[in-house]
C-alpha cells in the first residue's frame, strides 16, 4: 500500500495493541470526547481494544458554552458513549469568559474540568485524541511564537497535569485515518465550525498546509522533527537534573544558593534551564517566560564576569548576585514593596 493510501485507510484491529498498550497499567481510563471525528474515533477504537483486554472506560465532554451547537455535540457524544456501554459525563465551563485569548482559556478550562472529574472518579489517566495534524499545527504555532527547544518538541505522548497522567495514543496517526474509521463504521460525528474560523492562528496555519506540503513541510515530516527535538530535550533535561543535584544547595527559609562561576561554566542551555528551575521553585507567578529568562541569564553572566553585584526580580522570585554567589528566593509581595505612608 502506498503511503498516501495508507494515510487515508481506516485503523485496523491489529493496530490497536500498539496504539493502546499504555492503557494496560490503569484500571480506569477517562476518554475526552468532543463529538468530532477524532475523539469519537478514539472512543470507538479504545472500546474495541477494551473488549479484548478489559479495564473500565469513562467518557466526558466539555461544553464551553461558547457556541449554540455545543449542547448538540455533547448530546451526540453522550448517545454514542451509551451505545458502547461507556458511562458519559457532560462538564460545563461556567462563569465569565475572557474577551481575548479565548481558545487558550478554553483549553485550560477543559483540562481543569477533566482533571477534576478524574480525581472525583479516582481515575489516574485522561486520554485525548490529538493527531499528527495537531502536532504539526502546534509545532508551527510555537515556531511562530519563537518557542525554545522544549516547546518545539511539540505535544508529548505522555505528560502530567495536576497529578493526572495525560495519554495521547493517536499522535502518529493522520486525522484522515480517523475520519475514514468513522465512515467505515457508519458512525456520524460533529463538525466544529470554529475549526474554519480564520480569526484563530491554528486555522490560518491549516490553510497554509497545502503550500507547505509542496515544499516538503508536511505533518509527517514535522512529526519526525518533533520526535528528534523531544529526544534532544529529554537528554538536556537529564543533564540539568544532574547539574541540579551537584550545584544547588537549599538554605533555611527557602533560599537557594548557586556558585555563579560553576553555573556559568556549564553549557548555556543547561545553565539557563537550571536558573529557570530555581526561579520556578522560588517564585509564585507561574511559568518563566523564555525571552525574559534569557535576558536575565545574560545579565547575570555579564555581572559575574565583571565581578559586579546585581539584583533582579522575575516571576515572583528575587535574585541577588554578589561575591560569586547567586541567591534565589521568594520576592516580597507587591504590597510590601510599596513605601509606607
Amino acid at each position: 500500500m502506498l503511503a498516501a493510501d495508507r494515510d487515508r485507510a481506516p485503523v485496523a484491529d491489529h493496530e490497536l495493541v500498539s496504539l493502546f498498550s499504555g492503557f494496560a497499567e490503569f484500571k480506569k481510563i477517562l476518554i475526552a470526547v468532543s463529538g468530532g471525528p477524532d475523539s469519537m474515533a478514539l472512543l470507538l477504537l479504545a472500546h474495541r481494544w477494551r473488549e479484548n483486554h478489559g479495564g473500565e472506560l469513562i467518557a466526558a465532554t466539555v461544553d464551553h458554552g461558547l457556541r449554540p451547537e455545543a449542547k448538540e455535540e455533547a448530546a451526540l457524544a453522550a448517545a454514542f458513549s451509551h451505545k458502547l456501554g461507556v458511562p458519559h459525563h457532560v462538564l460545563r465551563w461556567t462563569g465569565e469568559k475572557p474577551p481575548t485569548g479565548i481558545q487558550e482559556a478554553a483549553r485550560e478550562a477543559r483540562y481543569a474540568l477533566l482533571c477534576g472529574l478524574a480525581k472525583t472518579e479516582n481515575i489516574e489517566a485522561i486520554v485525548t485524541a490529538h493527531t499528527r495534524d495537531d502536532q504539526s499545527e502546534t509545532f508551527l504555532m510555537r515556531l511562530a511564537r519563537g518557542s525554545g527547544l522544549s516547546g518545539l518538541a511539540g505535544i508529548r505522548a505522555r505528560s502530567n497535569r495536576d497529578g493526572i497522567l495525560l495519554l495521547r495514543p493517536l499522535l502518529d496517526l493522520p486525522k484522515a485515518r480517523l475520519i475514514a474509521t468513522m465512515e467505515a463504521a457508519g458512525i456520524g460525528y460533529a463538525e466544529d465550525g470554529s475549526n474554519r474560523d480564520p480569526r484563530f492562528t491554528r486555522v490560518r496555519l491549516r490553510e497554509l498546509s497545502g503550500a507547505l506540503a509542496q515544499e516538503g513541510i508536511d505533518p509527517a515530516r514535522i512529526a519526525g522533527v518533533t520526535r528528534r527535538l523531544a529526544r534532544a530535550d529529554a537528554a538536556i533535561e537529564a543533564a540539568v537534573d544532574d547539574a541540579q543535584r551537584k550545584l544547588i544547595g537549599m538554605v533555611s527559609g527557602g533560599r537557594t544558593e548557586i556558585a555563579a562561576s560553576t553555573l556559568f561554566g556549564l553549557p548555556d542551555e543547561i545553565s539557563l534551564r537550571l536558573l529557570g528551575r530555581a526561579i520556578g521553585q522560588a517564585g509564585d507567578e507561574g511559568p518563566v517566560e523564555l525571552a525574559k529568562l534569557e535576558s536575565l541569564h545574560s545579565a547575570l553572566r555579564e555581572a559575574n564576569a565583571t565581578n559586579k553585584p546585581l539584583k533582579r526580580t522575575l516571576a515572583g522570585a528575587a535574585l541577588g548576585l554578589d561575591r560569586g554567589k547567586l541567591a534565589v528566593e521568594r520576592a516580597p509581595t507587591r504590597s510590601s514593596r510599596l513605601p509606607k505612608e
